[in-house]
């Protein structure tokens, strides 16, 4: 399943040895590439069993063509000042759907902020994220996926916190994984290195998947590490690193899958370094014509993950554009009737700030709330 011919070793180049004296290599390192889908939708080597199966790729297709949708109409939102500052996963949804999909209910999902995907397929319901992402906090209190974490904005600061996650399962000999998402830009923080030498240390049963779309905001994934890969910064952690194609949703199925099954009956942790691209800004705060070219951004279109699996089902004869319509629609109403629960759904009071601040709210902050009771109902 994977590309020699991709392969990067993990060797330091050699330096001239002193007089007299002798050096041994005492380890050598490989991380390597998987990629089962090309970019012109050609299967390479054998295709995993659940990829046989074309109903398993046409709900994999759903589920990246609905991401895409709702990010669309998220940005509208926002640019219609309905919702505050959001942050598409245009370019990224094979890579975020893989990971949703390759997850049992039990597992645990850390991600940071742009894993709509993956939070879809685990429980997330899309009127939850809409009113995360309109400051309404009651968003995050998931209906179905109780035990994943918040949306993390902090750039890696939930990576330690996927270890604790793992050590409570270890404990407890729970046969579950916690899976943290982070991008390229997380892998250069203390945080990050923290958590997987935690990880390897104590073996946890965690999996971390670095979607490098190449873009740390503006920063280029060439000025942030000098590492000619990703993946391979789990050499140092003592933990099995590798690096698959971040648009080939089969592929990151497939490995994410395995590296899953491995944690759960105690093989330990996995870096998984997904390599895809933004295609979009980073938020909607963001312009990032300013940084890159449109050269570039086309170029990146040709490596669409969405069309590539579309190209695939159609060569097979299992998609045709009848069902392509009636999937947009079918996409587009449910997206259209979460923007309307939504919107329907009646604020918060302002008093609720302070309802998790303190067991016993401190007279000063007291006072706060009387006033803003007070500001709520004189608006009102």
């Amino acid at each position: 399943m994977s590309n020699s011919d991709d392969s990067t070793m993990g060797r330091q180049k050699p330096t001239a040895e002193t007089k007299g004296t002798v050096s041994t290599c005492v380890a050598t390192f490989e991380i390597h590439h998987t990629q089962l889908l090309d970019h012109d939708a050609k299967v390479k080597g054998s295709l995993p069993e659940f990829a046989r199966d074309p109903a398993n790729l046409i709900s994999l297709y759903r589920a990246m063509v609905l991401t895409r949708l709702f990010d669309k109409k998220a940005v509208a939102l926002q640019r219609t000042g309905q919702l505050g500052t959001y942050s598409p996963a245009l370019g990224q949804e094979a890579t975020f759907v893989a990971v949703g999909s390759a997850m049992r209910p039990e597992d645990v999902l850390l991600p940071t902020y742009r894993e709509s995907g993956a939070m879809f397929l685990h429980g997330v319901s899309m009127q939850e994220l809409l009113l995360y992402w309109g400051g309404d906090e009651r968003g995050m209190d998931y209906a179905v996926a109780r035990e994943d974490f918040p949306i993390c904005i902090p750039i890696a600061t939930h990576a330690p916190q996927a270890a604790g996650v793992a050590l409570a399962m270890k404990l407890r000999r729970e046969p579950r994984v916690a899976v943290c998402t982070l991008g390229d830009g997380a892998t250069s923080k203390g945080d990050f290195y923290e958590a997987i030498n935690l990880a390897g240390a104590w073996q946890l049963p965690v999996v971390f998947v670095v979607c490098n779309n190449q873009w740390a905001i503006s920063l280029p994934r060439s000025e942030q590490t000098c590492a000619q890969t990703l993946a391979q910064k789990a050499i140092a952690a003592g933990i099995d690193g590798e690096q698959v194609d971040g648009n080939d949703v089969i592929a990151v199925h497939h490995r994410l899958a395995l590296a899953l099954e491995k944690a759960r009956v105690g093989g330990g942790p996995t870096l998984i370094e997904a390599l895809s691209y933004r295609m979009g800004d980073h938020t909607t705060a963001d312009d990032a014509s300013r940084y890159r070219t449109q050269e570039e951004l086309k170029e990146q279109w040709r490596l669409d993950p969405i069309k590539r699996l579309h190209d695939f089902l159609v060569k097979n004869g299992d998609w045709t554009e009848q069902k392509e319509q009636a999937l947009n629609a079918e996409c587009t109403q449910e997206v259209e009737q979460a923007v309307k629960d939504y919107l329907a759904t009646p604020p918060p009071p302002p008093e609720s700030m302070f309802d998790y601040l303190y067991e016993k709210l401190p007279t000063s902050l007291a006072s706060q709330r009387e006033a803003a009771i007070r500001r709520g109902a004189k608006h009102a």
